[in-house]
């Protein structure tokens, strides 16, 4: 009993704290979750474009903890397979544990016009699991996606998702699903060296606002470093390898007020 009110109490607080950020929508491996203007990353619901810039097909897995809590993970798995017409995107994500999880599910088509911008329609069907009518509610959801390269080292990325607002009505509870608005730059200093900035509005959160630079200090090892702050100035640390066809991220942010948040992905690009 007191587990399931702490879990509780710290789920509410983390809403609080992090409106913005629904907890099923896994978080980006790009780091301080700078990803809406990530071109070499593509992050299913933080912006589907990326999808279009994808040349040969990639799976990949997720896993999130937040402050230690096994309760509160975030497991994804997503899937692309790129097109000559379009490139199209499978995307998988659960929240939570047998009491209250959430799951989403995303269907994106995505196309590069030139490598002067890619544009993105995603469908996701978000449910989640409510124990007090023991069953499952859900709704679906449109995301649009955004990226456009002004040149070989600068570019924008935009992304919305849940414009309309969309809520899922129970008999006994209203549960509010996001609505996002994200903005963000890419700018490349060298072949090696990124700097990417993001802002980003939930409707009824405050603005937040995010900064990171990637660099690669040798051919298949990556150190990232950013911060992002809405309430609080959360601080960001991560690494990245590359073997073969296979990339792994390993990242880790540091809430001041509720503790460790750590992210692992793995994921194989075929071809390579």
């Amino acid at each position: 009993m007191k587990k399931s009110t702490l879990l509780l109490a710290i789920l509410v607080l983390g809403q609080a704290l992090h409106g913005q950020i629904a907890t099923v929508i896994p978080s980006s491996t790009s780091i301080a979750l700078t990803s809406v203007a990530d071109t070499h990353t593509w992050s299913p619901f933080n912006n589907p474009a990326m999808l279009g810039y994808l040349v040969s097909p990639e799976f990949a897995i997720q896993f999130e903890n937040r402050y230690l809590l096994s309760e509160l993970s975030t497991k994804s798995v997503q899937l692309a397979l790129p097109t000559a017409l379009l490139n199209t995107g499978i995307s998988f994500s659960h929240f939570g544990y047998s009491l209250y999880h959430e799951m989403l599910l995303g269907i994106a088509f995505a196309r590069n016009f030139s490598d002067k911008f890619a544009l993105a329609v995603q469908f996701n069907y978000y449910t989640a699991y409510f124990s007090a009518s023991n069953a499952y509610h859900g709704a679906f959801l449109p995301q649009i996606g955004l990226s456009v390269r002004f040149s070989k080292v600068f570019s924008l990325g935009f992304n919305t998702f849940n414009p309309f607002q969309t809520n899922i009505e129970t008999e006994f509870v209203v549960k509010r699903v996001p609505t996002i608005f994200s903005i963000g730059t890419e700018y490349f200093f060298s072949p090696d060296f990124v700097w990417r900035t993001q802002l980003e509005k939930e409707v009824s959160s405050n603005y937040r606002g995010a900064m990171g630079f990637e660099y690669q200090l040798l051919k298949n090892f990556e150190f990232k470093v950013g911060a992002y702050g809405s309430d609080y100035l959360v601080p960001c640390l991560g690494i990245g390898f590359i073997t073969g066809a296979f990339l792994v991220d390993l990242n880790c942010e540091l809430h001041p007020l509720l503790g460790l948040n750590t992210l692992a992905a793995l994921k194989y690009r075929f071809g390579k």
